[in-house]
């Protein structure tokens, strides 16, 4: 897609194009925003709109004249493009490391690279972090000029640096090849050395309103209905890249269990003494240990912290701020009969659960020991 069709942020988008135009562009740059943003898509972008073979310029809605642009079609463009699904290739690099003999998967680190002169630097699992040797394999090649490019373009999709590996960096931000661009992607600029940020220029990507973020839901899936939409893009906080692949489904799951917990709790809480815990116990069992079962858990803690803010917010009488509106009705009932103090106490025994967890305890008796504690309080 052309920059047309980058969702928000367009005076960043116009600055980062003007740059293109006038042969000023930083030779670090930091995209800053939340998870979806677009931090990814537009770093591709801009190594398309750098390498594009035939470069258009176009006017920022499509029409010709103004500002660089890619045409979407060269041999350039269409290699750099292969690398937009992020999630496949890196899954595919995983695969080919494992591929390996013992020996030589220790010794290999990540990379996504489907153009010669663009390569992808992803966090490195287990840890899930940039290491020192993805640095160093940077080191190495940056300093070849381009073979099929005008631009060799390097980008670090986390800023989760090894300390060795931010400080390897360093030295190539102290003293870059003109004809190399490096893209640091983050969600918190602050989690970079200060000399890394010293030495880079950032742009920060914001949220997008709430009524764009539907109107693209719109187009994109019309599998949702208008209370869908709404939650989901209420869900996404202003990033529409969450938005677009957003599981409804598993989250409307996740709050299923999620609203059953609450209920047996708040039963005991409005003292009922003879709470039927048969739902909560069929709930809890199904969270057994395992590997398969860490993201079901987790999805099912952070939909419990969710519900428990839009409580929060009703409560302060703030209802514009409710993200779960599809099922308002039943949140204000909650709301009702919960205080601030039961809500908190609710948020600190899910902290509890979560330090439970790490300690390897019993997922369904953490659960069990979470929402029957909340009922002995009076």
């Amino acid at each position: 897609m052309p920059f047309s069709e980058f969702a928000g942020n367009p005076e960043t988008i116009h600055r980062l194009r003007e740059m293109l135009a006038r042969n000023r562009f930083p030779h670090a740059v930091i995209l800053s925003g939340a998870h979806g943003s677009g931090k990814y898509t537009l770093a591709l972008m801009l190594a398309r709109a750098m390498n594009c073979l035939e470069r258009p310029f176009t006017d920022g809605t499509g029409g010709t004249g103004g500002l660089p642009d890619f045409c979407g079609r060269c041999s350039n463009c269409t290699r750099i493009a292969q690398s937009e699904d992020l999630d496949a290739r890196f899954a595919e690099a995983v695969e080919a490391r494992e591929n390996l003999r013992d020996a030589d998967k220790k010794e290999t680190r990540l990379f996504v690279q489907t153009h010669p002169d663009v390569l992808i630097v992803p966090p490195d699992p287990p840890q899930m972090m940039i290491k020192v040797d993805q640095v160093r394999h940077v080191i190495e090649t940056i300093y070849y000029r381009p073979a099929e490019a005008r631009e060799r373009v390097y980008i670090f999709t986390s800023s989760a640096f090894m300390r060795e590996a931010a400080n390897s960096l360093l030295k190539v931000l102290e003293e870059p090849p003109e004809f190399a661009t490096i893209f640091l992607l983050t969600e918190n600029a602050g989690e970079l050395l200060p000399t890394i940020r010293s030495r880079s220029m950032t742009f920060n990507l914001g949220a997008l309103a709430l009524t764009e973020i539907e109107s693209r839901l719109v187009k994109l899936r019309p599998d949702w209905n208008a209370r869908q939409r709404m939650l989901v893009a209420r869900l996404s906080e202003g990033a529409v890249g969450r938005a677009l692949s957003f599981d409804l489904e598993s989250y409307v799951a996740a709050r299923n269990h999620a609203l059953i917990m609450l209920r047996s709790a708040l039963g005991g809480h409005n003292g009922g003494h003879d709470n039927d815990h048969t739902d909560l116990f069929k709930t809890t069992e199904t969270y057994r240990s395992g590997a398969e079962g860490r993201e079901k858990i987790d999805n099912l803690l952070r939909t419990l912290y969710a519900l428990l803010e839009d409580l929060m917010f009703l409560q302060s009488g703030a209802e514009q701020l409710v993200r779960n509106t599809d099922i308002l009705g039943e949140l204000k009932k909650m709301s009702e009969a919960a205080d601030f103090a039961w809500v908190q106490r609710a948020a600190e025994g899910l902290g509890e659960v979560e330090r439970g967890l790490r300690r390897n305890l019993l997922r369904s008796l953490s659960l069990d020991a979470f929402a029957t504690a909340l009922e002995r309080v009076s």
